[in-house]
């Protein structure tokens, strides 16, 4: 027999042999097999997140059209580590119509333009992220009841500036307190300051600085910053409530941040509100971007030596020197002092962190 007749019998022997006679392991599930890729969602759309409420985004689509609605949202499962926060830009698939019992699904977030954050404290670097894409802070702060608090604004324009947000100051309860004493504290800084009294609310000067911007409210418990927003967007019907005699302490009214439109003669913006915080911690904040809140310092300071800390220990400072020399007024004294005592706090979180 030659090779030729092997080959024959090879023929004969695999004559019905084709791909269905190949075993495969069973799949008991019968589900399809896992892999790494990812559907391309060309028919995502990209819409406005406005709020947050259990699980559930509240999702603004086709902005500024006749079509405008809002939809109702999840996210996918593989952003479940992502925060995604009032502000966000989305991009959502699924049923995307608004109607009711109707439920999308987020499957990104475009690149975000700025990002608000803090943190417990100074000491933590646990960060909670509040608002996304906002261009401007809107600092909320009472004249009186409760009495305002200077070094709690100075973290608002810390974190604003690390942010890369342009910052707004409105005084209000003007009414009941002269706030000139507490204003001069911040003598020097490029800040525009807003005064409001219970019955003179400068709705429309605010209003008009929100134009084409988005704005996040910020401040502490009953500085009357829900009332303002009322004002400013009267369907937002956010809850207001009144400072604790005892403690001198406000209620916390707003318990969700959300994005409201701001409607004027000149024009829309976004009014986004945040629940009132008694801290603001600055963990999440490099050191070397506080000086630059404090703009008539940051300018002294250029003649400092190189790696100055600014502290009230440095040597050959140009700030402390210029102190001594009493070249510095009252208020930049008392901006200089909270200025070191925001970096004393990053000293000293440097210090306790294992391996520095």
């Amino acid at each position: 027999m030659s090779w030729l007749d092997d080959d024959d019998d090879l023929d004969d022997e695999f004559e019905d042999y084709d791909e269905s006679s190949i075993r495969t392991r069973p799949n008991p599930k019968a589900n399809r097999p896992r892999t790494k890729r990812r559907p391309a969602h060309e028919d995502a759309q990209t819409g406005r997140v406005l709020g947050v409420d259990r699980g559930r985004y509240t999702v603004l689509l086709d902005e500024d059209t006749d079509d405008e609605h809002v939809i109702s949202s999840v996210r996918a499962r593989e952003l479940r580590r992502m925060p995604i926060v009032t502000g966000d830009q989305a991009r959502v698939v699924g049923d995307t119509s608004g109607d009711e019992g109707t439920l999308s699904r987020i499957i990104g977030i475009a690149d975000r333009t700025s990002l608000l954050r803090r943190s417990a404290d100074d000491t933590d670097q646990v960060e909670r992220v509040i608002v996304a894409n906002a261009d401007q802070m809107l600092v909320v702060v009472a004249a009186a009841d409760p009495e305002p608090r200077a070094r709690l604004v100075d973290r608002y324009l810390v974190a604003a500036l690390d942010a890369g947000i342009r910052p707004l100051l409105v005084v209000t309860k003007t009414d009941i307190a002269d706030p000139t004493e507490f204003l001069a504290h911040f003598d020097g800084l490029d800040l525009r300051v807003f005064t409001s009294a219970l019955e003179e609310m400068p709705i429309d000067e605010i209003g008009a600085a929100l134009v084409g911007h988005s704005t996040v409210f910020v401040g502490h418990s009953g500085v009357g910053k829900s009332t303002l927003v009322n004002a400013l967007v009267p369907t937002a019907e956010r809850a207001t409530g009144h400072v604790n005699q005892v403690t001198g302490r406000g209620r916390h009214t707003s318990s969700s941040t959300v994005s409201l439109r701001y409607h004027g003669e000149l024009g829309t913006g976004w009014v986004i509100d945040t629940p009132g915080v008694r801290s603001f911690g600055l963990g999440h904040v490099d050191p070397a971007n506080i000086l630059a809140a404090f703009t008539e310092l940051a300018e002294i300071a250029e003649n400092c030596p190189r790696g100055c800390t600014h502290l009230a220990d440095a040597p050959d400072c140009a700030l402390i020197e210029a102190a001594e020399r009493g070249e510095l007024s009252e208020t930049g004294r008392a901006r200089l002092d909270s200025l070191q005592r925001l970096l004393q706090t990053f000293s000293d979180k440097a210090e306790q962190t294992p391996g520095r």
